[in-house]
């Protein structure tokens, strides 16, 4: 009988009960009874400065109703849809029903609930752009917590150069804008983004025959993702949506029609989490397709078989966190892999680039390697300093890029290491570094070392 009732709370169904009732064992029978635990009612004890707790929370984040089997997955589904919003408070308890109808078995579910200040601002400075376009970045992002009181996250987010003397000569800016949005609808969770850039940079010719060259691009992506399994150690989510991308080149405000694009298709993906004791282990792929949709244009690339408007390509990524403690001090060892294939010839903007601070840190980031196939593995050692928030990193990346213009590419490897710092006080953080190439394809020019920051400030 024990080993029945830990097979049904292993299940997640942590009320339900499985007993004996008085009966004649003589003829080696044993006869068990099950009392099914189910919701009865549920209480809302919104504890906020100002009550903000509406139906439209209810709709979105529960996962269970009146007259349910109590499934605690279920319970743990719904809180985090309650608490995925940065500036709200949530618990649930369970307790024994004191409804005068309810049944033996029957729980209320009690949730408490705060919402704080709904709007966040953070500006930040960084150094990440490029010194054709800019190499110091100002960045500022507003977010609206709870926007329609439904569980749901907007935030819109803008990227502006800020030219320095350090940058290439003439005039030169690049600048980007986007917004998202995503609400949760029990096991489901829609989500919608949309971002545009623009860029221009003064191109020196011969005889002071100067010309400027500029472009714009803008890109949206709508997802719905779904919880497909969940239990104490693991959690796997689908999810499918569609993607459009447009771009287009100017030089001196006429557009280069050789270079317009107009793509657009679907994508279809799997991740999956695993706890292992303390550590952390992700695993994800995905399926992207282009198709005709949205007034695609075909790529000129097309011609030679050199790219498409209508690629296929597939995308993997391992991620492994272990914390551990070494005496008194704590740390964290992080080993993440990313890798693409393809499976038709692909355009610049979609083929695999490694070479700076997002991919292999030690480049400055001028310069990429790039193939329509490659792979990326990033790993980190940190030290939290002393407990104090702050954290002392040692990195080492390398990647490969691979593809059918392997015979005109510099090379295939890039391998570098940074060491850095990161933490923040009070509103304040930041991430700064240092690093150097390791290994690097004869002809491939980048700084011998490298530094770099990125500055924010939360309001």
């Amino acid at each position: 009988m024990k080993q029945v009732q830990n097979n049904i709370i292993e299940q997640g169904y942590v009320t339900t009960r499985v007993v004996t009732e008085e009966q004649d064992l003589r003829g080696g029978k044993l006869n068990l009874t099950v009392i099914l635990g189910k919701v009865r009612n549920t209480i809302i004890a919104d504890s906020g400065v100002v009550p903000r707790f509406t139906k439209l929370h209810a709709l979105t984040a529960f996962t269970f109703e009146k007259g349910n089997l109590l499934n605690v997955r279920d319970i743990e589904q719904s809180l985090e849809n309650l608490k995925r919003v940065p500036t709200a408070e949530a618990n649930i308890e369970i307790l024994p029903s004191e409804d005068e109808l309810a049944s033996v078995g029957d729980s209320d579910l009690k949730i408490y609930y705060a919402q704080g200040f709904p709007f966040r601002l953070s500006v930040g400075l960084d150094d990440a752009g490029s010194t054709s376009t800019g190499k110091y970045q100002a960045n500022g992002t507003f977010s609206f917590d709870n926007l329609f009181s439904a569980n749901d996250l907007f935030y819109t987010s803008f990227t502006h150069s800020l030219k320095t003397h350090n940058d290439d000569k003439g005039e030169r800016a690049n600048k980007s804008l986007s917004f998202y949005y995503s609400i949760p609808f029990g096991y489901w969770t829609v989500s919608a983004s949309q971002s545009y850039s623009r860029y221009h940079q003064e191109v020196f010719g011969a005889f002071d025959n100067n010309y400027i060259y500029s472009g714009k691009s803008n890109t949206t992506k709508a997802t719905l993702s779904y919880l497909l399994y969940r239990d104490s150690k693991r959690k796997t989510s689908i999810s499918g949506g569609f993607w459009s991308r447009q771009s287009q080149n100017y030089i001196d405000g006429a557009e280069v029609d050789v270079q317009k694009r107009r793509m657009a298709g679907w994508e279809a993906g799997i991740s999956h989490k695993e706890y292992l004791g303390n550590a952390t282990f992700e695993l994800s792929g995905s399926y992207k397709r282009g198709t005709g949709a949205r007034g695609a244009l075909s790529a000129p690339e097309e011609f030679w078989n050199e790219g498409t408007s209508r690629p296929q390509i597939i995308t993997a990524s391992i991620d492994f966190t272990q914390p551990f403690m070494l005496g008194e001090q704590a740390w964290q060892f992080n080993t993440g892999w990313n890798a693409q294939w393809n499976k038709t010839p692909l355009i610049a903007q979609d083929r695999f680039s490694i070479g700076g601070r997002y991919t292999v840190r030690g480049f400055d980031g001028e310069l990429t390697l790039s193939g329509e196939r490659g792979w990326l593995w990033r790993n980190e050692l940190a030290w939290n300093v002393n407990r104090w928030g702050q954290q002392l990193y040692l990195a080492l990346d390398g990647g490969r890029v691979m593809g059918r213009d392997a015979e005109s590419r510099l090379g295939h490897h890039l391998m570098g290491t940074a060491l850095g710092l990161r933490g923040g006080f009070s509103r304040f953080s930041y991430d700064v570094f240092v690093g150097k190439p390791l290994r690097k394809p004869t002809g491939f020019k980048t700084s011998h070392t490298v530094a770099g920051f990125n500055l924010n400030y939360h309001f």
